[in-house]
């Protein structure tokens, strides 16, 4: 028998050949089962990063379509064969996903996605191993939260007049519409947890429903005079190619006021797009235009498309408001700061020097692409009518201009320190615990004694499920 062997002709081929566009009739037939597989299989048999690494994405895998039929059928769903052929899921590709809607995909890769408008951490309450309180970290702004004037720091112990514990938090504040019943807590006047009263319910309630929201990533920024040193404060939240004039309209205001440092808060920014973090680095700095700011290696299959992304002086056609820094301040959190963020951290680290104050970064190098059932893979223009797949998974590394990539342990901060729940503070305010820890180093001075640095006294926190999407960067 002859192997069989898949390269980029034969993937091209087989797609058309299995594909069911029913020539733009009416009755489109549903793709099966096995035409879905196909298309996963053939698709990640070509562009995925770690193909070298599966042993059923080799070329010679197959010895007769028949071996190879039988292998796809051997798989009830699109998402179990995909699942599959991940490389160590649980510890290097924790990121690749398969999409049954597309539509959904591309929304949530533009930031629409549904939402109410809060997003919060959930911990337990202090002596129990299974009732838990939550506390809003954001309310984001023109969303049905901002306007019933929720704030950063309210906390919440019920839902629907249902406590919240580690077993039906999920359900409860999963729903598309549900009303959040308002909290107190209690420190009994000290830092340590262990004499804490109660989370008790204060009888306030606010009701919340989900929308088709778009979230603008410039979230705040503020332009503060911090001992006769003018300092940019810019909390951003996500790297999002259509709001990139909106990121360099936030540099025109830092310019405009003469800001010589710069506080850049990536506490809860997942990641985005590879182009704006370029874009971003460029406005940080200035003074490396046209030198290699980050690159992306591929597979074999597509290591033509090998890429060097420069600092730029424009973007849109519109030139990039620079600050011309030679020192940046990077606010980080453990399980939200990922992927592009993680990419200004690591570029900018070869030219600049960059502080970061916060906690451990999540650890993700890799960059994603969305892959359609179509004979250019990468467009959904000419894709097979006959489903609404698509897949979102890693196909090139991220590295700095020195060729390093973002461990996959995380980014260490050069300034330990985490969020406390009662001491979240007001973003953007000088006496936020980790907006003071960046200002105290930029003039020299003492860190302020509301600072949480003792983990011992600290909450213990529920660890929720977080998306591939959540933490993704990608290609556009």
């Amino acid at each position: 028998m002859r192997t069989i062997k898949i390269a980029l002709l034969s993937l091209l081929l087989a797609l058309s050949a299995t594909s069911c566009y029913d020539d733009m009739d009416d009755n489109i037939v549903p793709a099966t089962t096995l035409e879905l597989n196909d298309f996963v299989w053939k698709a990640m048999n070509y562009v995925y990063l770690y193909k070298s690494e599966i042993p059923d994405l080799a070329d010679d895998r197959f010895m007769s379509t028949d071996e190879y039929e039988t292998y796809l059928n051997s798989y009830s769903t699109p998402e179990e064969l995909f699942e599959s052929i991940l490389y160590l899921p649980n510890e290097i590709d924790r990121f690749s996903g398969i999409y049954s809607n597309y539509f959904d995909l591309q929304n949530a890769l533009s930031g629409t996605s549904l939402s109410n408008g809060i997003e919060y951490n959930l911990y337990y309450v202090p002596g129990s191993s299974t009732e838990i309180f939550g506390v809003i970290t954001l309310v984001l702004a023109d969303s049905p939260a901002e306007g019933l004037n929720l704030q950063r720091g309210d906390f919440f112990r019920a839902v629907n007049d249902e406590n919240l514990t580690a077993s039906n938090y999920i359900d409860l504040l999963s729903a598309t519409s549900y009303t959040l019943n308002l909290a107190n807590y209690s420190d009994n006047g000290t830092p340590d947890t262990s004499d804490d009263d109660t989370v008790t319910l204060s009888g306030d309630s606010a009701s919340l429903s989900k929308i088709s929201y778009t979230e603008n990533p410039v979230h705040k920024t503020e332009v503060l005079d911090v001992g006769g040193i003018s300092v940019g404060y810019l909390m951003y939240n996500g790297f999002t190619s259509e709001f990139d004039n909106n990121l360099n309209n936030a540099f025109a205001e830092f310019d405009a006021a003469g800001v010589s440092e710069l506080v850049l808060d990536l506490r809860y920014n997942g990641g985005g797009s590879v182009q704006t973090a370029a874009y971003l680095g460029s406005m940080v700095t200035g003074q490396f235009t046209g030198q290699v700011y980050s690159k992306l290696f591929y597979n074999d299959n597509l290591s033509n498309n090998d890429t060097d992304y420069v600092f730029t002086s424009s973007i849109n056609g519109n030139s990039i408001n620079s600050l011309n820094l030679s020192r940046v301040y990077i606010l980080t959190t453990n399980r939200r700061t990922a992927s592009a963020s993680e990419l200004v951290i690591n570029s900018l680290s070869s030219y600049i020097d960059v502080v970061v104050i916060g906690e451990n970064t999540v650890g993700k190098t890799q960059a994603s692409r969305t892959v359609y059932d179509s004979p250019s893979l990468f467009s959904d223009t000419g894709a097979n009518t006959s489903h609404t797949y698509a897949l979102q998974p890693l196909l090139a590394n991220s590295t700095n201009v020195n060729d390093e990539l973002v461990p996959y342990t995380g980014l260490i901060p050069d300034i330990e320190l985490s969020e406390s729940a009662r001491n979240l503070g007001i973003l953007g305010d000088v006496d936020e615990p980790l907006l003071a820890a960046a200002l105290a180093e930029i003039t020299g001075s003492s860190r302020s004694s509301n600072l949480s640095e003792n983990a011992d006294f600290e909450l213990e926190e529920l660890r929720m499920p977080i998306t591939a999407l959540q933490q993704d960067m990608h290609i556009d």
